[in-house]
């Protein structure tokens, strides 16, 4: 099968997580940045003076016309991803969403029904998936057949996250906005179907502090959600076997231990880490090929809509 060569892009948003998107892009063979759209037109003229992005458009309609990407990056926040996705729906490019995918589980079903109905291929940016952490730590398990213990700790704080101005409806719903760069490691690491979530420590969302939850898989595998909310605590991700014990802390950094060992041998970061926002880079290419008909591991809308409802079941809520 030929392939084009050439993907061409479109941005909405024009903030931070956009610069670092194109930053990644920018980098990959193929990936041509043609247009640019936000609500704010002058930091959308401003985004597209820093990069030489030569389309600046006023409506998410003129940026299909003048463009005809292929492949269109949405970063806006939350509360806007529903109705924003909806009318890049309407166009044939390939859909990237900044995660989440929705402010709350219904919503991103809302978003996913939307695509099935328009026949759309739409990719979500898990990028943890992407982190070269993640991805040793997953390439040295393929080679392991012992029964994983997945144990996840977060710590979320919706007090800063209100300080900071985050809208109070997000904030409500922080654990689809914040705790799924956590969660989605569940999924990611243990094997087969979910077949039980059980609270443990219930979530009370009159009094957000301590919530833990077990998750079981169908392959054996074992998980422990820990959430500590509005306290300190650190963000670690750690996966143990008879033979060896993976842990990432922070997040970036990976490193294990053998069994009959005491010491912890660190993994170098790949140098994409280093100079993109971690997991950027590859996400990047992933996106591009996926556009293009490439085989791909880009993740897809259905796969992100999984891990909202996984949440929903830890967090036992009703959205």
């Amino acid at each position: 099968m030929k392939y084009k060569d050439t993907c061409k892009i479109a941005f909405i948003g024009a903030g931070y997580t956009a610069r670092e998107h194109i930053k990644a892009f920018r980098d990959v063979q193929g990936a041509d940045i043609i247009g640019i759209h936000s609500r704010t037109y002058l930091k959308a003229e401003q985004l597209a003076k820093e990069f030489e992005i030569p389309n600046v458009c006023y409506s998410i309609a003129e940026l299909y016309e003048k463009t005809i990407a292929d492949l269109v990056v949405i970063t806006v926040n939350e509360l806007s991803m529903n109705s924003v996705s909806k009318a890049c729906f309407e166009y044939p490019w390939v859909s990237l969403l900044e995660k989440p995918a929705g402010y709350n589980c219904e919503d991103a079903e809302d978003i996913l029904a939307s695509a099935k109905a328009r026949e759309r291929k739409v990719y979500v940016a898990l990028n943890r998936r992407f982190y070269s952490s993640t991805r040793v730590t997953l390439d040295d398990l393929k080679s392991i057949n012992n029964p994983r213990f997945i144990k996840i700790q977060d710590q979320e704080d919706q007090i800063s996250a209100l300080a900071v101005g985050q809208p109070k409806e997000v904030v409500n719903h922080w654990m689809y906005a914040n705790s799924i760069h956590l969660i989605d490691y569940f999924r990611l690491l243990g094997r087969g179907g979910i077949t039980q979530v059980t609270p443990i420590i219930p979530w009370n969302p009159q009094k957000p502090d301590t919530i833990v939850a077990l998750i079981k898989f169908d392959k054996g595998d074992i998980g422990i959600y820990e959430g500590i909310w509005n306290a300190p605590a650190p963000w670690i991700v750690s996966v143990t076997t008879a033979k060896r014990r993976w842990e990432l802390r922070p997040i970036e950094q990976a490193g294990f231990q053998n069994y009959g060992e005491r010491k912890v041998t660190s993994i170098d970061q790949h140098p994409w880490d280093l100079t993109y926002k971690p997991g950027f880079r590859l996400q990047a290419e992933m996106a591009v090929r996926a556009s293009l008909g490439k085989p791909s591991e880009a993740v897809t809308l259905e796969d992100a809509t999984e891990t909202m409802k996984l949440i929903k079941a830890i967090y036992g809520l009703k959205r």
